[in-house]
């Protein structure tokens, strides 16, 4: 008797393991957020379209519906639909990141703010305190539209600013990413994730040069080992963060005059721990111990 195919069945086995697992954690926001799979397969429609539409074109030619039926396996109806309707995923950018982006930068590359370990100074609030090197007048100097009072509260509320036992504003280094604020973690959500999966998409499919992309991964540490790793790379993601953002910075205002094209880039640095699959590990003779 023939075997009965699933639609996955002739797919390389190792990249619809790859997907599962790169899937899991999306479904698991989907979730927390109320997004159903009729909603997901809706979008997903969208994005098949638009990508098989956009990228796979023969000759430079744009695709027949017909031919994205084919490609995508959606339905032509629903293709000559979805080709007539507006989609967009271009960044919003929640304001207190837009004006806070520029304020972060300027803090952490801008020797004047800098103490003698090339770490953000803490900041007096105002100016009559500080003068020139005071919050007041950072938040002056990247726009004079908005009080640096309006811009505290903001930060004090995402976390991205704290005061220290002087009053005086201290920038919260490893809060690149906001603590707290939905629509701004969600945008450093998708900015952050879609670089770094296309990143690794490109490297995969071998059509530019390839990114950096590297991770180092253990699965026999304990909790304590663990700790003092993830303390250890945040320290050295830090400064690799803040010495990249100091270099862009002094680029983007020399590019600034120039003619050429544009290009937009991002450098990224995460940490991830769990407890291991016991299963999952390799199994060794002495290292089966019961208490």
């Amino acid at each position: 008797m023939p075997s009965i195919q699933t639609p996955n069945s002739t797919l390389p086995p190792v990249l619809i393991t790859a997907l599962r697992r790169v899937l899991r954690p999306i479904i698991k926001l989907m979730l927390a957020n109320g997004i159903t799979y009729p909603s997901l397969l809706e979008l997903l429609k969208e994005l098949f379209v638009e990508i098989a539409d956009k990228d796979f074109k023969i000759d430079g030619k744009s695709s027949t519906d017909s031919h994205l039926s084919l490609l995508t396996g959606v339905h032509r109806k629903d293709i000559k639909r979805l080709r007539h309707e507006n989609h967009s995923d271009a960044e919003t950018i929640p304001q207190a990141i837009s004006l806070g982006a520029r304020l972060v930068s300027l803090w952490t590359s801008d020797t004047r703010y800098l103490d003698e370990n090339n770490q953000p100074k803490p900041l007096p609030r105002f100016i009559k305190e500080g003068g020139e090197i005071s919050f007041e007048k950072l938040v002056a100097n990247v726009s004079c539209d908005i009080r640096s009072r309006v811009v505290l509260d903001e930060w004090l509320r995402l976390g991205v600013a704290h005061f220290d036992d002087q009053k005086r504003v201290c920038l919260n280094t490893s809060a690149f990413v906001p603590a707290n604020g939905f629509d701004e973690k969600v945008y450093y959500f998708g900015h952050n994730l879609h670089d770094h999966a296309a990143a690794a998409t490109n490297n995969l499919l071998g059509e530019k040069q390839p990114f950096i992309e590297r991770s180092v991964s253990y699965d026999e540490l304990t909790f304590d080992s663990v700790q003092k790793l993830a303390e250890k790379s945040k320290h050295l993601g830090m400064e690799s963060l803040l010495a990249i953002n100091k270099d862009a910075m002094e680029y983007e205002k020399n590019d600034a005059s120039g003619s050429e094209s544009r290009y937009r880039m991002t450098f990224g640095i995460y940490f991830y721990s769990e407890p291991a699959e016991l299963e999952e590990l390799p199994k060794k003779d002495n290292d089966l111990t019961h208490n």
